[in-house]
């Protein structure tokens, strides 16, 4: 398993740590961090590393040099993504959105800037999205001719309503911040630049609670919205661990006694 340390782990991806949190940055501004094929393998690295890590209760990505990301790297798509290679490109594509997808704990996107295409479809994987007034949103697959991973289609779908899921993806049009929040695409607009600020607040305020309890929300929610037998088992696994974790024990406790709990995972 890859272990994950502070500062630059691999090419274009930053990591820092505070507590229980961690920021996860794509770094690659000179391109506005659009992901090339090897990123977006070490992208699904870094986040199967994160979920498999017992110390981290929530995960913050977000973009380097004043913009989320850009997407896919279209510089290289006539080597990469075209003719039978393109069937690998989508697996490396598939394989990230999974990644973040499939987090146990709660993800955050801290938006600023352009967040198109592939940028989008982690947004769309991830929990909550919180962004600053300059964010803009589209997915342009329309206008280059390709087509998006069923797998990431279906994040798109539930974070936008498939009815305005059908409009970006037909139009390839834009979506101010203030309009995105307005269509519920995002939870918040910030006035504080950059939107990573609010994130890590959310997320901090995240891990002070029951990991087991936040981890059964998540599947729970998941199971709701993908109607998947194996979902909704696994929620029911998660869910019920709950009642005889030593957590449960001090939350009790702690309501009992009228202080803050201090939560282990346990």
């Amino acid at each position: 398993m890859f272990e994950i340390q502070e500062g630059l782990v691999k090419p274009g991806f930053r990591v820092n740590r505070a507590g229980l949190v961690v920021s996860l940055q794509i770094e690659r501004p000179d391109k506005k961090n659009a992901l090339t094929q090897s990123m977006w393998l070490d992208l699904a690295v870094l986040f199967e590393a994160l979920a498999a890590d017992k110390d981290v209760r929530a995960i913050v990505l977000s973009g380097t040099g004043g913009h989320f990301c850009a997407g896919a790297d279209i510089s290289e798509f006539d080597t990469v993504r075209r003719g039978e290679r393109a069937a690998i490109y989508e697996d490396a594509n598939s394989r990230a959105f999974r990644a973040v997808r499939d987090c146990p704990v709660p993800t955050i996107a801290a938006i600023n800037g352009i967040c198109f295409g592939g940028g989008f479809g982690l947004a769309a994987a991830c929990d909550l999205r919180v962004a600053s007034p300059d964010a803009l949103f589209s997915v342009p697959a329309a206008r280059l001719g390709l087509a998006y991973p069923v797998d990431a289609m279906a994040d798109i779908v539930h974070a936008l309503g498939p009815q305005l899921a059908r409009y970006m993806t037909f139009t390839a049009g834009r979506l101010d911040a203030p309009t995105a929040q307005a269509l519920g695409f995002l939870l918040e607009v910030t006035d504080l630049p950059p939107a990573i600020d609010r994130a890590l607040e959310i997320a901090t305020v995240i891990a002070t609670n029951a990991p087991l309890s936040v981890r059964a929300s998540k599947a729970a929610i998941r199971a709701v919205l993908t109607a998947d037998p194996l979902d909704n088992a696994r929620a029911a696994e998660l869910g019920g661990a709950t009642f005889t974790s030593a957590d449960y024990e001090e939350g009790r406790t702690a309501f009992k006694e009228k202080r803050n709990a201090t939560f282990t995972g346990l």
